[in-house]
C-alpha cells in the first residue's frame, strides 16, 4: 500500500506524503497515509449513519471485481468501467436511459418481445446488454449520490470534476501522480496494486457498515 510511482511522475500536491525513494520508486509515509485514511473513514461512518449514498467509481481492471462486490454488499451504486460523461451533471438524462433499460429488461423477462422478429429481438438484446454495461451498476441510484469514492483520481478526473461542480464530496485512493487538491478526502497510497486496493476498500466497507448500524441498516456482529 505504500508504493507510489517514479519521482518524475509525482504531482506536487503529494510531496508532503512522500517518505523517500526505494529503487527509484517513491514510498508513501505510512503514518500520514494512516491519518488521511482515518479522516476519510470518519466521514464515511458519518455518511452511513445518515443513510448517505456513496457512488463507487473505477475503470481499473484491478479494482472492478472488489468494487462491485463491496457495492453489492452495501447496496450502493457502482461504476466499475468507463465513466459515462454526464452521469452526474446530466443525471436527468441518465435516469431516462436507466428507465429504458429496466423497461426493456422487464419486457424480455415477461416474454413481451416475442411479437418482434428474430432480427428485431437480436437488436433489442444488444441494446439491453449495452445499457446494462453502462448503467447496470447505478440502477438503484434514484438521485445524485452524497459522495463519490474513486480509485485513482487522475484516471477518474471526469467523474471528480462532475462531482466537484455539484459540490458532491470526493473520497479517493490516489497514487503519487494524482492532484490531491481536487479531492475532499484523499487517501494517498498505491492505487494500482490489487492487494492495496482491496485493503483500502475493505476498510471503507467496514466503516460504512459500522456507521449504518446506528440506523439499523446493518446488523452489528
Amino acid at each position: 500500500a505504500h508504493y507510489g510511482y517514479s519521482k518524475s511522475r509525482r504531482h506536487p500536491s503529494t510531496g508532503r506524503y512522500i517518505f523517500g525513494l526505494k529503487n527509484k520508486v517513491e514510498i508513501f509515509d505510512l503514518e500520514k497515509t494512516s491519518l488521511a485514511l482515518e479522516e476519510a473513514l470518519l466521514f464515511v461512518k458519518e455518511l452511513a449513519s445518515k443513510n448517505g449514498i456513496i457512488l463507487f467509481v473505477s475503470g481499473k481492471k484491478e479494482a472492478s471485481k472488489i468494487l462491485r462486490s463491496v457495492a453489492e454488499n452495501l447496496s450502493l451504486p457502482v461504476v466499475a468501467g468507463r465513466w459515462i460523461g454526464g452521469t452526474l451533471t446530466n443525471f436527468s438524462e441518465i435516469k431516462k436511459r436507466i428507465s429504458r433499460f429496466l423497461n426493456l429488461k422487464a419486457k424480455r423477462e415477461k416474454g413481451e418481445l416475442e411479437k418482434y422478429t428474430k432480427k428485431e429481438r437480436l437488436l433489442i438484446d444488444r441494446e439491453i446488454d449495452e445499457l446494462d454495461m453502462k448503467f447496470g451498476g447505478i440502477v438503484s441510484m434514484k438521485e445524485l449520490p452524497d459522495a463519490l469514492f474513486v480509485v485513482d483520481s487522475k484516471e477518474e478526473n471526469t467523474a471528480v470534476r462532475e462531482a466537484r461542480s455539484l459540490n458532491i464530496p470526493v473520497i479517493s485512493l490516489s497514487g503519487s501522480d494524482c492532484n490531491l487538491e481536487e479531492v475532499d478526502y484523499p487517501i494517498p497510497g498505491n492505487d494500482s496494486s490489487l492487494s492495496s486496493i482491496e485493503f483500502f476498500i475493505s476498510r471503507l466497507e467496514k466503516a460504512y457498515k459500522e456507521g449504518g448500524e446506528k440506523t439499523g441498516q446493518f446488523q452489528s456482529k
